[in-house]
């Protein structure tokens, strides 16, 4: 019933930036929460970060200080913007949301298909 769809990833060397961008479509009332995680070859998925509809973020400690996430409400969209990025910063980066599809019904909650983020010289 909706989609969410990343995009912005790829190969960059060590210390450059990244633009991640998640745009939701579908049967949508209204969006809670949208974040952003990771998961490494051979790790667990992890936070990375989240955004609140009213623009509160958190962060995971690991990218404090170099991501930054924002959303535009209008566009059912979040992103990423990475900056300073390192090599163990490489993984799949998923999209999630939390969508509500009307106002009768309660938030159900959504993931990306993910993109990949390789760090590397």
């Amino acid at each position: 019933q909706v989609q969410l769809v990343e995009s912005g990833g790829g190969l960059v060397q060590p210390g450059g930036s990244l633009r991640l961008s998640c745009a939701a479509s579908g049967r949508i009332f209204s969006i809670y929460a949208m974040g952003w995680y990771r998961q490494a070859p051979g790790k667990q998925r992890e936070l990375v970060a989240t955004i609140t509809r009213g623009g509160n973020t958190n962060y995971a400690d690991p990218v404090k200080g170099r991501f930054t996430i924002s959303r535009d409400n209008a566009k059912n969209t979040v992103y990423l913007q990475m900056n300073s990025l390192k090599p163990e910063d490489t993984a799949v980066y998923y999209c999630n949301a939390d969508v509500q599809h009307s106002i009768l019904l309660l938030a159900t909650n959504y993931w990306g298909q993910g993109t990949q983020v390789t760090v590397s010289s």
